[in-house]
């Protein structure tokens, strides 16, 4: 249905803006014979500045350090690099230990990248805990130490030692970033202040539907902090999440996990993948969940299979082809109310609600294809096609009131049902060209056009107690029993929404590397936002169009090989038709976006081989925030304001001992509500002031090795009202890793070893969730 008039609009967007990046980029000389000084004398050479150097296309995975092991030839691991060094094997590589850069070997793509490779895929350089490079924040490979804002990449070595299946759970190691309920039917965090149920990302491309999200086909995830729109468009105010998935690379991998433990847990994944000729490759990952949690009544059935292939088209064109069908259906839980400001306590497998009717079911159809092309003179040019076609259903009976508040002893239950149909397509076309302007610098020029459609049905049922059209809207029931089985019908219409979005955006970047000490990175987007909403209950229709600008400059100096000190400057903004763009009313459709204005300053440091250390402190303005002026008035002058700082680490110790983790000081405060002055200076909902995790990974033996996780977050605020207050809470987990030989291995993950009563997540004051008792589970990996 989008065909016809993405690709006539397309086709002359894409005419346009290669024309743009040919005369902005094209330079006197390219690569060619150049006069530097070496050792005091003049001679002519090659030039090749590092500064922005190739990268790997895909995330290589190295294996796990462990002493006295002899590695084959084939699994040996990539050598150190320094950032401003980092490279990375072809597609289809089997690593070879040598002068820092991995080769690839009877694959598609035989030989190292070549010079001026730029556009990427994402994570690179990937050792264990440690990646050294990323596409992600820029479209074009570049180390970690050369990116002027502040990232944390998650391995999948990390999230397999962890145990870590899904994004939540993998999430919540990084510090400066809070995992929420969301309704218990969907991924919802708080990054930087900034709430968020859209800014999440596959490959770059936005994957904004309300899910849950598992990482059985990912090989990273990367935490992009700070606004982002100038690479990822409107939202990502806090920052974004961005999964990098496996391609079909050429790699012989067959590879199967079972996985079993606490609650009934019982999961299997498998990773197959061959190259079939030179020229053609293919990969299949799958997934297959049926478990269940500590609450009574849960239970979670979830599988997925993502199949992929990757093939030549003459030397300079290559095409990777992939399809994901993927179903979650699970029990809809928001936990408990509270009670005088604070979470009510009660048996932590209590069910508030009815179970029978709290459900969830998901059904999603994903496609892609990427076309990748490189020009005799260096161009560089890449097509991302990203359809997707999504069914959701969520209903459920929960606590709404606190306790006490309909009477004594007695809890208000609601319910409501949600019915949700999107499509959307989205069109990437990137341009890339990097060439030498003298001895001394270098730049890599970036342009790009997105084009995007999203059509969306979102209806809302309310519920009625006992008999259909009962006037029976709540349930007043006993705290001591708030588990109801009642009749529960969903026959009172409240929303039917249709929205149809479309925007295009145009983008330019440019990264300057002034000598080795010193770079510039600049760009801008302008985006055309135009959403139409047709309210089916009263037949209004509302259309707004919005046209944006988001800049983003950075300054990186560079005093030695192993530090980088940066300051950088970007802008956001988030149209008033919310975060899933759903929901434009009469009240706010004159009204202008919601602004992110953000101001950092850090610094990226190896303090030793494989080891590094990072910082920022920043300020992060939200302005134009919808608040009420009077009756049935509102305005969007609204203002949070969060100032704060993180530090992580992530690397080697030792050859037998990994870290990750870091810590977060975040303080948001309301500084505008409008009339709701009482609000002015409270703490911003779902945001602790600290937070703090570290991850521990010792190779004891070549067989054995051990982990030991610590978890901390202070305590939070669910609404901005600031009148019930969460507790903080510390979480100890482990782990024990056992490597038979290089085909078998299991490994004991044990969550919450000290079995700690703790609240770790809300919705609002009355949907607080506990955290997991202690937990245990065991894996067992088949690889060959």
């Amino acid at each position: 249905m989008y065909a016809k008039r993405v690709f006539s609009d397309l086709s002359s967007l894409m005419a346009a803006a290669g024309a743009a990046v040919l005369l902005a980029s094209v330079p006197t000389v390219v690569n060619g014979q150049q006069q530097v000084d070496s050792d005091g004398a003049d001679e002519t050479v090659d030039v090749e500045l590092p500064a922005i150097e190739v990268l790997q296309e895909a995330p290589t995975q190295v294996e796990k350090k462990k002493p006295k092991k002899t590695v084959k030839p084939s699994q040996q691991p990539v050598a150190q690099q320094t950032p401003s060094q980092v490279s990375g094997p072809g597609e289809f590589a089997e690593l070879e230990e040598g002068d820092g850069t991995a080769f690839a070997s009877g694959g598609i793509f035989d030989g190292p990248p070549g010079d001026g490779d730029t556009l990427g895929r994402g994570t690179s350089g990937i050792d264990g805990y440690l990646a050294t490079g990323t596409s992600t924040a820029t479209k074009t490979n570049t180390p970690i130490k050369d990116i002027p804002q502040s990232i944390t990449i998650i391995t999948k070595e990390l999230t397999d030692d962890q145990g870590s299946n899904d994004v939540a759970s993998a999430l919540r190691y990084v510090p400066g970033v809070a995992v929420q309920q969301g309704e218990g039917h969907r991924d919802h965090i708080t990054i930087r202040g900034q709430e968020t149920t859209a800014d999440f990302f596959v490959d770059g491309v936005r994957d904004d539907i309300q899910t849950f999200r598992d990482l059985y086909n990912a090989e990273a995830m990367e935490v992009l902090k700070g606004p982002a729109a100038m690479i990822f468009g409107r939202g990502g105010g806090g920052g974004v999440v961005n999964r990098v998935t496996k391609k079909a690379d050429g790699r012989s991998i067959y590879e199967g996990t079972v996985e079993f433990g606490s609650y009934d847990r019982k999961r299997f994944t498998a990773d197959v993948g061959q190259a079939i000729t030179s020229d053609f490759a293919v990969r299949l990952n799958a997934m297959y969940e049926d478990s269940a949690t500590f609450r009574d009544f849960s239970w979670l059935e979830r599988y997925g299979i993502n199949p992929t292939m990757a093939f030549k088209l003459g030397d300079n064109t290559k095409v990777h082809l992939s399809y994901e069908y993927k179903v979650h259906n699970q029990n809809v839980d928001r936990g408990g109310p509270s009670i005088n400001g604070v979470p009510f306590e009660y048996p932590r497998e209590v069910y508030f609600g009815q179970p029978d009717v709290s459900f969830s079911e998901f059904e999603s159809h994903v496609a892609t294809a990427t076309i990748e092309h490189k020009t005799d003179f260096g161009l560089q040019i890449r097509n991302h096609t990203f359809y997707g076609n999504y069914y959701k259903l969520y209903q459920n009976v929960f606590s709404n009131s606190a306790v006490g508040a309909p009477g004594p002893g007695l809890v208000e239950l609601d319910g409501y049902q949600d019915p949700m149909f999107r499509e959307n397509f989205i069109n990437q076309t990137d341009f890339s060209y990097s060439f030498n302007m003298g001895p001394q610098v270098r730049q890599t020029v970036l342009a790009g056009i997105e084009v995007a459609f999203q059509d969306s049905s979102r209806f809302r049922n309310l519920a009625s107690f006992n008999t259909p059209l009962s006037g029976i809207n709540t349930l007043n029931v006993p705290v001591s029993n708030p588990t109801v089985f009642n009749p529960v019908f969903f026959d009172r219409p409240s929303r039917r929404r249709f929205t149809n979005l479309q925007s295009t955006s145009f983008y330019i970047q440019n990264q300057v590397e002034i000598t080795r000490y010193f770079e510039l990175i600049g760009g801008i987007r302008f985006e055309r936002f135009d959403l139409e909403f047709r309210n089916g209950l009263d037949g209004t229709v509302l259309g707004r169009i919005d046209e944006e600008w988001s800049p983003r400059v950075g300054a990186v100096i560079k005093p030695t090989t192993d530090l980088s000190l940066y300051a950088s400057y970007s802008m956001s903004f988030l149209p008033q038709s919310g975060d899933q763009f759903d929901n434009l009313r009469v009240d706010a459709a004159d009204l202008e976006p919601e602004q992110f204005e953000n101001y950092e300053v850090g610094f990226k440091w190896e303090i030793a081989p494989r080891l590094f250390f990072t910082g920022a402190l920043y300020q992060l303005d939200r302005k134009n925030q919808r608040v009420t002026i009077g009756p049935d008035l509102t305005a969007a002058t609204g203002l949070t304001r969060t100032k704060g700082g993180e530090l992580g680490l992530s690397g080697y110790i030792t050859d037998e001992w990994q870290i990750y983790g870091g810590y977060a000081n975040t303080n948001s405060n309301i500084e505008d509500a409008g009339t709701n002055v009482a609000r002015v200076g409270n703490s911003v909902e779902a945001t602790p002031r600290h937070s703090f995790s570290l991850w521990n990974r010792y190779q004891l033996t070549d067989m054995w090795g051990v982990g030991l996780g610590v978890l901390h977050q202070s305590s939070w605020f669910p609404e901005a009202g600031n009148l019930v207050e969460v507790p903080g809470f510390t979480r100890v987990d482990g782990a024990v890793y056992f490597d038979l030989n290089e085909n078998w291995s299991a490994q004991l993950n044990v969550q919450n070893l000290f079995n700690e009563d703790y609240w770790i997540a809300s919705h609002n004051d009355d949907n607080i969730s506990y955290g997991a008792p202690r937990s245990a589970y065991i894996s067992v990996k088949s690889k060959y």
